[in-house]
């Protein structure tokens, strides 16, 4: 298509310059067999720069200067003997016809020689742009998928612990509760893909069956409490963002105080966000034992690294101490209530 509008074009604009002054038949029959003959000789170049392509660079580079100079001198002659007809009264091929349509035959090929790599090498460019967002996807999967799986394993360590801690007190009831309840745990997490997002409801509720199983540990000295918006319900998020935050409610709240502590998870409309909040009346930052910072621990930088990775730099996360006591975790999110969309891997 490129090749028969080029030549098309070529052919008009050639057409009324030659004609501009005096119309004659032979010029028109002369422009046109140089349009076919440029045609024929562009396809003919193509196949072979397609095959120069492959070779290395200087090789490539070389022959394709060769050829090119090659092509002229045969589109000069046939150019020259075409025209022969219209300027001598015996048709034949001189030196100096010849010569004197080089330059043109030249330009007319050269650029289209130019047209003809620029065109390919954009080509090029935008499928390493596709592959190259094609990898960026597979690689920022791959990544949710290792924060996602991170988790797992920090967290049957803690609870399997607090099992194997029973079986030796003798406590078979309690360490058969625990490890049903951790076996509904696993089942109603690991349906998930470690990528996918689920409603904030469906997160409330996975947090509800890891409390279950922590209250088996602590018993009273552990008082969670929700606060859900029903309008943010069917909003979307990564699948066990919490969890870390109550977990490290629990371990830094909960088990250094005798009188254990209280876990409040709120959500809540804000705008066109949601906003997030896990608090509790633990020591903070300032008394007990020192929490991790964003940049050590499982818990927080995990969290932080899917947020990045769900949702750029479009969220806030945010730890302080609160006013009265206590620790506090705020995120903000985008209200999304449709699961991502993203390229399968």
């Amino acid at each position: 298509m490129l090749q028969a509008a080029g030549w098309g074009g070529y052919l008009v604009l050639r057409t009324v310059s030659s004609i501009s002054n005096t119309f004659s038949f032979k010029t028109v029959i002369a422009v046109l067999v140089e349009a076919i003959v440029g045609y024929c000789l562009t396809l003919l170049l193509s196949a072979l720069y397609g095959y120069y392509r492959r070779l290395p660079r200087i090789s490539g580079v070389v022959v394709t200067l060769a050829t090119l100079g090659a092509a002229t001198a045969m589109y000069a002659v046939i150019d020259a003997f075409t025209f022969s007809f219209i300027r001598n009264a015996t048709p034949g091929l001189t030196i100096n016809l010849v010569l004197g349509t080089v330059f043109l035959n030249f330009v007319v090929l050269a650029g289209w020689s130019a047209l003809y790599f620029g065109i390919n090498f954009y080509l090029i460019v935008e499928e390493q742009n596709t592959q190259l967002k094609l990898l960026e996807t597979q690689a920022s999967s791959a990544q949710l998928a290792m924060l996602r799986y991170q988790l797992n394993p920090h967290f049957l360590f803690n609870t399997l612990n607090s099992i194997s801690t029973l079986v030796l007190l003798k406590e078979t009831e309690r360490a058969n509760a625990m490890l049903a309840r951790l076996s509904n745990f696993l089942r109603y997490t690991l349906a998930n893909e470690p990528t996918a997002h689920v409603t904030l409801a469906q997160e409330v509720e996975t947090l509800k069956l890891y409390l279950e199983i922590e209250k088996m540990r602590f018993g009273d000295r552990l008082r969670p409490d929700f606060n859900i918006d029903p309008r943010v319900v069917k909003a979307r998020l990564p699948s066990l963002l919490l969890q870390p935050l109550v977990e490290n409610a629990i371990k830094y709240a909960v088990t250094p105080q005798e009188e254990g502590a209280d876990i409040a998870v709120s959500a809540r409309l804000a705008g066109d966000r949601v906003r997030v909040v896990v608090a509790d009346t633990g020591p903070g930052l300032t008394k007990g034992p020192r929490r991790p910072n964003l940049s050590t621990g499982v818990g927080l930088a995990n969290i932080r690294e899917r947020l990045l990775q769900a949702f750029g730099p479009d969220h806030r996360f945010e730890t302080r101490s609160n006013p009265g006591g206590g620790f506090r975790v705020e995120i903000e999110i985008p209200f999304q209530i449709e699961e991502p969309n993203r390229e399968a891997a």
